[in-house]
């Protein structure tokens, strides 16, 4: 269900978090397309600090799940900008080199706007700009076994590199972060369903939110 005819000219935001690998970008993706060119998606990982003044196997070994490895505030001026109509240039992270690319993205404002990354709901300022917040729930099995694939498929590790980040970093810190920003959630849908289902769910508590929000315009 989407909202085509409830649009207004102020940005809704929509946070979408989850273990690494719960599926959240992928339902942040179905949900942008499913919008029909009326919003428009960040990642959350495109706002780790730059390193560039690090050399790699230093950088290598930092902790990019602590909430300390975002650059929140270039994510709040970004998303402030938003929501005046105004564009942002989305810093691009290189997974590879662990740090910001020269480039950046262009990024338009839209009725709808698309926040997703595992810490999306944890800092308060943040949420305090979201209409909806929304939790992925996956098996935490699950979602190794797709950090696993994605990482070695797509940012050239190697298992065992995988496998060392995500005991020393990614389950402690999704322990003491990610899993307690649940509580802060609006919506929580499964990961582990076919995604059209949690879209489905995404979509329906859009159109309920702009409905509410019209009605007391």
């Amino acid at each position: 269900m989407t909202p085509k005819n409830q649009i207004t000219s102020k940005p809704r935001f929509i946070g979408i978090a989850g273990l690494s690998g719960s599926g959240k970008t992928a339902l942040a993706h179905q949900v942008a397309a499913r919008l029909e060119g009326q919003s428009t998606a960040l990642t959350l990982d495109s706002y780790y600090r730059g390193q560039s003044d690090r050399l790699l196997a230093e950088r290598a070994k930092l902790n990019y799940d602590h909430p300390d490895a975002l650059d929140w505030l270039l994510l709040r001026q970004h998303l402030s900008a938003l929501a005046g109509g105004e564009a942002i240039d989305e810093p691009v992270y290189r997974f590879d080199l662990h740090t910001r690319a020269a480039e950046t993205r262009r990024v338009h404002s839209a009725p709808f706007i698309i926040l997703e990354g595992i810490l999306a709901l944890h800092c308060a300022e943040i949420r305090d700009v979201l209409d909806l917040k929304v939790f992925v729930v996956t098996d935490p099995s699950e979602c190794l076994r797709r950090r696993m694939e994605r990482d070695i498929a797509e940012r050239g590790r190697t298992r065992a590199s995988v496998m060392e980040q995500y005991e020393s970093t990614v389950w402690p810190m999704a322990l003491e972060y990610v899993l307690p920003s649940r509580v802060y959630a609006d919506l929580i849908v499964s990961g582990e369903e076919p995604i059209d289902q949690g879209a489905d769910q995404v979509l329906r508590r859009i159109a309920l939110l702009t409905q509410r929000q019209a009605a007391t315009a």
